[in-house]
């Protein structure tokens, strides 16, 4: 799944992952499948869930390139690797605060 995700994010232009990070943290609660991957990961709670449905997308080599993007954004790029059941799941997650 890394070197997918890898071979992915080394295909685009480096312009599409340098987004600024002027997202403030939200809170929990208020997390979808829209809010940036850093924002998700600054809550224990909602970088728990990540990790546990998502594994190794924290701690890709390449996370500093797509941490701004959302999971809906990242999903197109990771060849396949980022599914929509795992993003069911994530979303799932999120709206009942696991």
């Amino acid at each position: 799944m890394k070197l997918i995700i890898a071979l992915a994010l080394a295909a685009l232009p480096a312009a599409a992952l340098a987004q600024p990070s002027a997202t403030p943290a939200a809170p929990a609660a208020a997390a979808t499948l829209d809010t940036p991957i850093e924002v998700l990961i600054a809550a224990e709670k909602t970088k728990a869930i990540l990790d546990a449905r998502v594994p190794g997308l924290t701690s890709h080599p390449m996370f500093d390139q797509f941490k701004t993007m959302s999971l809906k954004q990242l999903q197109p790029m990771a060849g396949g690797q980022l599914t929509d059941a795992m993003l069911e799941a994530v979303s799932a997650d999120l709206a009942s605060g696991k």
